[in-house]
């Protein structure tokens, strides 16, 4: 009975140390070959639609959710005071091809030149903005796969490839400033990566929360 006590023991410990070994290569092998972060977001470029000119709203037909192209006609001014050559200046077009995101005018306001009437962002140029750890980013290069998972798709992964690092922390765009008194603590900061997705095939909404996992193996 002791011997079979003994191979028993002698069983137990030797998986316990298989797993334990797999364990500590499985997170050696992550660490070393792969740089993860759930601190990743859909992002695009922004491109607000404003008049040209200070006159009363007549007509604002941009929705939320519409897609538009460059020049549409999204809305008229009143035309006050203007001569016939300058007719234009009260047209509202859009300036980009892409999709209203937000819409902030209502019709009969007296809106300005460089007020954001509505948001435009192009669907096709979507991509995910990482925020990697100054302590990792010498491991990351352009042109590198990344696995991608989206919040929105939990289910889906999607595949993409680094386009270009940041050449500046994202502390350096806070608006907080950094504290100068005696309690100084250390903070790793990050760096924005962005991550150009391949083909998605599916629509994806600007601002959703991600996770990346950027393969290094191939420096």
């Amino acid at each position: 009975m002791n011997g079979k006590r003994k191979i028993i023991i002698f069983s137990v410990l030797i998986v316990m140390a298989v797993v334990m070994a797999g364990v500590s290569f499985y997170y050696w092998y992550q660490n070393a070959y792969y740089v993860s972060t759930e601190d990743a977001r859909v992002a695009g470029d922004i491109v607000k639609v404003s008049p040209q000119i200070p006159a009363k709203l007549l007509d604002f037909s941009a929705e939320e959710g519409q897609i538009v192209q460059k020049g549409q006609v999204l809305g008229r001014q009143e035309m006050v005071n203007l001569p016939d050559s300058s007719l234009e200046m009260a047209v509202i077009r859009a300036p980009i091809s892409g999709m209203v995101i937000k819409k902030q005018a209502n019709v009969g306001e007296v809106v300005a030149p460089g007020q954001p009437l509505a948001v435009l962002v192009d669907p096709e140029g979507l991509y995910i903005s990482a925020n990697i750890e100054e302590t990792k980013l010498k491991k990351v290069e352009p042109g590198q796969p990344v696995d991608v998972v989206i919040d929105q798709y939990p289910d889906k992964h999607f595949t993409g490839r680094v386009d270009s690092i940041g050449q500046a922390t994202a502390a350096v765009f806070s608006i907080i400033p950094t504290s100068t008194g005696g309690n100084f603590t250390k903070v790793v900061q990050k760096i924005p990566v962005k991550i150009k997705l391949e083909k998605p095939g599916i629509k994806i909404l600007p601002g959703a929360s991600s996770v990346v996992k950027i393969s290094t193996r191939y420096n």
